[in-house]
């Protein structure tokens, strides 16, 4: 008999025991669901057995990494339940593409197949059936070469492009009831663990929707957000254009020496579209620009960007930060914790904000004010503004899409930017990128480098980023007059080496270590790309320094 701890509590168990079988016994019935389990501080799926002494903490779908399981999970279980209905070998044109809140979008490629309400009916009764049978969920170990022989006979295309580049000597690939498929990240042991799903049709598509972490018991039924969807949709149309939309692809642009020219049209495309906008700005004649969006969207580098562009077509930008409205820090709300909370639109003075603003459209000459972050007070040092016919305001802030901030500024004079990292690229046909990973790579090489922060600090912090995020800035995105991508294809190929040696130095025993042998483990599929032919004005610069903005 074996001696360990569960949650505390010590049992003896028989060498051999499952990890599942122990989550069954300790599973509270409305509780979470248990999906994986620490063995000391390794992590494991619930399939694996004990062989020695240890203690055990249980992974529910309420943490982020039992949440993605889950998330996984649902999507084999869906391609399972498209096989079964469409027929074999239909996913294989089947990509699972991005995620819109909650929900996945998938893009169906089958000829004359026509995706609406009816079938997405089917194929969520096949999911529930499928469910019922409580179907184990097996984990098989190919010679790499072998898996890449496999996807080949099974016509996987990308995943036979991204295993040309494996280095790895063996390969993981999961079988339910004889379908197999490859995934990055752990699955749950069998199709039971996955109550709560909905399928829906959307735009010529399937959108595939879970419960949100922090409503568990229930799937919130899918929002359409258009201007979320058209931009993803742009981004998604433009990496097929460029024959480059998955991680395969982009090796191969690599490895065959064209990488330079994706680059310079990456960088071109990006110039257009800022073109675009600033032309915008000017023929509506809008005085006062709110830029937006979530932590390391690049928006400092969009601002500097978009400055110029306005200049080229006759108007001088005046940047406005709304950190410089902080209430001075005594006045500012506080967290449940008892921690100023500077993420929430009450730690702003909204008052002065929209008094100077007006006045400033007035033509009246203003004081603004500047945030002393050591002091934590407002401070007037002569910084004199007045703004003539020919100017523009620029404002940025995580709060520039929310109604509040600007509600005494009238509509007639406000242009609203959306600025986010949208992933581009997949992994492979059903294996996505999120967006926010690319954002947590650009924020940990950013901080280490013009911050003095390390990765282990950064990654600890993130979950309160993104907590600050989903409250403060997502639900407004789609108040703004246009969205602006500023993830590029190739960046991932770039900050790999920025960001592996900052991630090897988390040691094992950290609670951050898990996550930095994730995205060690996820940068492991790009091949790199030299900085030096990064041009000077690229967003991603801001990141990975060497800009010629000041950043």
């Amino acid at each position: 008999m074996l001696n360990v701890t569960v949650e505390g509590t010590k049992i003896s168990v028989k060498e051999g025991t499952a990890l599942e079988e122990l989550a069954k016994r300790f599973q509270r019935p409305g509780a979470p669901v248990i999906l994986l389990a620490y063995t000391g501080e390794k992590l494991r799926e619930l399939h694996h057995t004990i062989d020695e002494d240890c203690d055990i903490r249980f992974v529910t779908n309420e943490e982020q990494t039992g949440y993605m399981t889950y998330k996984r999970t649902v999507n084999f279980v869906f391609l399972k339940a498209c096989e079964e209905v469409l027929g074999e070998g239909c996913t294989n044109r089947i990509t699972m593409n991005y995620s819109i809140g909650n929900s996945t979008f998938c893009e169906f490629s089958l000829d004359d197949l026509k995706v609406d309400d009816d079938l997405a009916r089917k194929i969520q009764n096949k999911m529930r059936e499928l469910v019922r049978q409580d179907l184990k969920i097996k984990k098989i170990s190919y010679n790499t070469f072998e898996a890449r022989k496999r996807f080949a006979q099974q016509g996987m295309k990308e995943k036979v492009r991204l295993f040309r580049f494996r280095r790895v000597s063996r390969t993981n690939v999961y079988s339910l009831d004889g379908y197999e498929n490859y995934f990055y990240g752990y699955m749950a042991p069998s199709t039971g663990y996955i109550q709560d799903f909905y399928v829906d049709a959307y735009q010529g598509g399937i959108v595939l929707q879970i419960p949100r972490r922090d409503h568990l018991h229930s799937v919130s039924r899918f929002t359409p957000q258009p201007k979320l969807f058209h931009v993803m949709q742009r981004s998604r149309s433009w990496s097929k254009l460029m024959r480059v939309d998955t991680v395969g692809a982009l090796n191969e642009e690599i490895t065959n020496g064209d990488i330079n020219n994706l680059i310079l049209v990456q960088e071109a495309l990006q110039e257009k579209l800022l073109a675009d906008i600033a032309s915008k700005i000017v023929d509506d004649g809008k005085k006062v620009v709110l830029i937006a969006g979530p932590s390391s969207s690049g928006k400092t580098t969009f601002s500097h960007r978009l400055a110029i562009q306005l200049q080229i077509d006759g108007l001088t930008p005046h940047p406005i930060s709304l950190d410089d409205y902080f209430l001075d820090r005594e006045l500012s709300p506080r967290d449940e914790e008892g921690n100023y909370n500077f993420e929430t639109i009450a730690s702003l003075d909204l008052e002065l904000f929209n008094e100077d603003i007006n006045c400033l459209l007035a033509g009246k000459q203003v004081q603004l004010p500047t945030y002393n972050f050591v002091s934590g007070k407002r401070e007037y040092k002569g910084n004199y503004k007045k703004i003539g016919p020919d100017d523009v305001l620029v404002i940025e802030g995580i709060h520039g899409l929310n109604g509040m901030l600007s509600s005494e500024i009238s509509e007639e004079d406000k242009y609203k930017i959306y600025v986010s990292a949208l992933s581009q690229i997949n992994i492979d046909e059903h294996n996505r990128i999120p967006s926010s990973d690319g954002r947590l790579l650009r924020r940990i090489v950013r901080d280490a480098r013009h911050r003095g922060t390390d990765a282990k600090t950064t990654i600890g912090r993130w979950e309160s980023v993104r907590r600050g995020e989903e409250l403060n800035i997502f639900p407004y995105q789609e108040e703004a007059d246009i969205m602006f991508n500023s993830a590029q294809i190739y960046e991932l190929a770039v900050l790999k080496q920025y960001a592996e040696p900052l991630l090897f130095q988390i040691s094992p025993g950290c609670p951050e270590y898990q996550e930095s042998k994730r995205l060690l483990k996820f940068l492991d599929y790009f091949l790199s790309v030299k900085s030096e032919d990064i041009p000077k004005t690229s967003l991603l610069r801001e990141f990975i320094g060497g800009s010629c903005f000041e950043t």
